[in-house]
């Protein structure tokens, strides 16, 4: 189904059993890496009784990268990254901007987790975060290894803006 604009929008399903993340136990997937692996992580937690619970991704990817101390951590979306209320790109965004940004409605939608998810990556010790469009081709080689890169990075501490 493609939705057009012209049709009804899709009615809302709730899809219950929602949970979020309480920790993360890097173990298994620093000893795949270390084998050579690369883990594929499917975003569903476990609660205390063995029952399953969904948990939107950009918060796993965000925690798993903060528990694994990663260097970066990087969110595909179908925009071209965070803008500003006139609709521009901004290429970078200080940690300590995001609260801004959310609560001024600028940030809205998805955006929101990517953002609270990068905050709290940031906060657990990753170094950086970027949320780039993944429709752009090669938006990741882009991103990280040209200096206007194609997204938005997201800083705290001394490498701000």
């Amino acid at each position: 189904y493609k939705y057009t604009g012209e049709d009804r929008p899709p009615e809302i399903i709730d899809i219950g059993r929602v949970g979020k993340v309480k920790e993360v136990n890097p173990g298994l997937l620093v000893t795949l890496m270390e084998a050579g692996f690369l883990p594929v992580i499917a975003p569903v937690g476990v609660g205390p009784d063995g029952e399953a619970f969904n948990i939107n991704a950009d918060l796993v990817a965000g925690a798993i990268a903060g528990a694994l101390k990663a260097e970066k951590v990087i969110y595909l979306t179908d925009v071209e990254g965070v803008k500003d209320a006139e609709g521009r790109l901004l290429s970078s965004v200080h940690v300590d901007e995001i609260d801004t940004l959310i609560k001024e409605g600028v940030a809205k939608g998805g955006m929101i987790p990517k953002l609270k998810s990068a905050r709290k990556a940031l906060q657990a010790g990753v170094k950086k975060a970027h949320i780039i469009d993944g429709r752009v081709p090669h938006a990741i080689l882009l991103e990280i290894f040209t200096d206007a890169g194609v997204g938005t990075e997201i800083v705290g501490g001394e490498d701000g803006p």
